[in-house]
Formats: C-alpha cells, sequence, structure tokens
C-alpha cells in the first residue's frame, strides 16, 4: 500500500507514520483519566471513591465503544473505500468465517461467472485446516485478508497478549499459505479490544469493518438480506457477508446482478486501496 491517507481511516496509510502510532481517541482520554484519579487521590485520600467512579466510567465508556463496529473510537476504521475507487466505480464485497469447505468454492465459482473479485476475511484455524482452499481463493485473484485465529466470541475481552497471540498466529498461517500477509483485519463478530490498534499498527495492518452488512449470519430470508445490502448502495461501499452460510449462494447472483446494473463492479481491498 503506498504512502499517504488512507481515506476512511483517517490516518496515514505506511505503517511507521507516527500518526498511526498515537493512541486511539478514547485510550488516551482513558490515560488522561487515569493520571487525574491518581493524582487527586494522592493528593485527597479520602477522594478515593470518587477516583474509582471516575474509573468506573472509563471503563464502562470503553465498553459501550466496542459495541460500536463502525466507529474509530478505538482507532482508525476503514468503512468506506478510497474516493480514487469511489470515482472508478468501486465496491468491495467481504466474506467473513470461512474458508468453509461446502459454501466457499461454490462462491468462487459465482463470483467467476459475474467476473468480480471479493476479499475473504479468513479465520487462521479454517484456513489451516483448509490450505487447498485458502490457495484458491488467491488463486482466483481475491484477496485473503485477517479474521483472527479462533475467531472467539469474545475476543474484544482479550488481554494484550493473548491479542497478539491471535493475531500473530492468523497472519503467520495465512501467510504461509498465500505467500502473501493480510493487509486489512476484522475482529470476530465486529467487537474491537481496546487494546487492539497499537497491535494491528506494529503489524501494519488496518482495520476494516464495513458500509452495510446483509445479516445473512442470522436471517434466513435471501431477499432481506439483498435489500440490506442495496438499499442505498453506491461506489465506496463495503459490504458484509459470509462464506459460511449457504443462504450466500442465492444472495450473491442477485446482489451481482444489481451492481451491475447500477454501473458498479466488486474489487479486493487491496485493489481499491491503491496496493
Amino acid at each position: 500500500m503506498k504512502n499517504g491517507a488512507l481515506p476512511g481511516t483517517g490516518v496515514a496509510a505506511g505503517p511507521d507514520n507516527g500518526r498511526r502510532r498515537q493512541p486511539a481517541p478514547l485510550i488516551l482520554l482513558s490515560f488522561v483519566l487515569h493520571a487525574a484519579a491518581a493524582a487527586t487521590v494522592a493528593v485527597r485520600p479520602d477522594w478515593w471513591q470518587w477516583g474509582l467512579g471516575v474509573l468506573a466510567g472509563n471503563y464502562l465508556l470503553l465498553g459501550v465503544a466496542v459495541m460500536f463496529p463502525r466507529a474509530r473510537w478505538l482507532g482508525p476504521n476503514l468503512v468506506r473505500l478510497p474516493e480514487a475507487a469511489v470515482r472508478r466505480g468501486e465496491v468491495c464485497i467481504t466474506f467473513d468465517d470461512g474458508p468453509d469447505p461446502e459454501v466457499t468454492l461454490k462462491v468462487l465459482e459465482i463470483l467467476d461467472r459475474y467476473q468480480a473479485r471479493a476479499s475473504f476475511f479468513c479465520v487462521g484455524r479454517e484456513a489451516e485446516a483448509q490450505p487447498e482452499l485458502v490457495r484458491e481463493i488467491a488463486r482466483r485473484g481475491h484477496s485473503v485478508e485477517s479474521h483472527s485465529n479462533i475467531h472467539s466470541n469474545a475476543f474484544a475481552l482479550f488481554g494484550w497478549f493473548r491479542l497478539k497471540r491471535e493475531v500473530d498466529s492468523a497472519q503467520d498461517i495465512l501467510a504461509r499459505i498465500t505467500g502473501r500477509k493480510p493487509q486489512f483485519f476484522r475482529a470476530p463478530v465486529g467487537f474491537r479490544s481496546p487494546l487492539l490498534h497499537p497491535i494491528l499498527v506494529s503489524r501494519g495492518l488496518h482495520y476494516v469493518s464495513w458500509t452495510r452488512r446483509g445479516y445473512d449470519a442470522v436471517s434466513r430470508n435471501p431477499v432481506a438480506v439483498v435489500r440490506r445490502l442495496t438499499q442505498g448502495l453506491a461506489a465506496g461501499d463495503i459490504l458484509l457477508l459470509h462464506d459460511t452460510r449457504p443462504i450466500v449462494l442465492e444472495v450473491l447472483p442477485d446482489l451481482l446482478d444489481k451492481l451491475a446494473a447500477a454501473g458498479l463492479r466488486s474489487v479486493t481491498l487491496p485493489s481499491a486501496c491503491g496496493d
């Protein structure tokens, strides 16, 4: 990825750029609140209850921030493609949770039929169990990105060392299989940890959420899924689906037809972001 601004994140693209190494807004606020509480209690020990209240409020705020996947309070967050991709009429279809031995290959066949490209956010453990399928994703021109190693629903609650292990294990597995380290990361269930941002920065990873999602992981109605993805659809959108649910095989052709009718084409995240 070229140096310079990465639109949609509010930060520079280069992994070593100083701006990206600054703490996320809420983490910086957390440092300030901790320091203020400690200083106040040191001067006025009888105010210890006030100090505890400040810290409790801080942790509550961090917990609330985790529940807003598309926000940037916990660090840069790509929710739309760069302006250059918008001008080219590009969107990006992304798939989470795979690869799946039953569904992913059929998804690839549909994408081939429409000459569309996508980004697959793969789980390291699943990729290790299906290396040939992951290589097939890359061979067909799609990008393989990281969705953590074990896809734990408790990912946002992990401590520093376990978060690093999750990120690094997935990076190592996916790079070994495809010969390319992922450039983008999406947290399981979309809930990112307040501690995640500096880990991603040090690995040269960009955090990605989505513009709109189909809720195909919980819906059994393909028409409703397509409607959620296409209502207000515009160039630059990042769309979220799952290549682990058979419903996607009904959703994807209709979605790709609607993209074509709107004059839009699906590309990979690295392509859209200028790599």
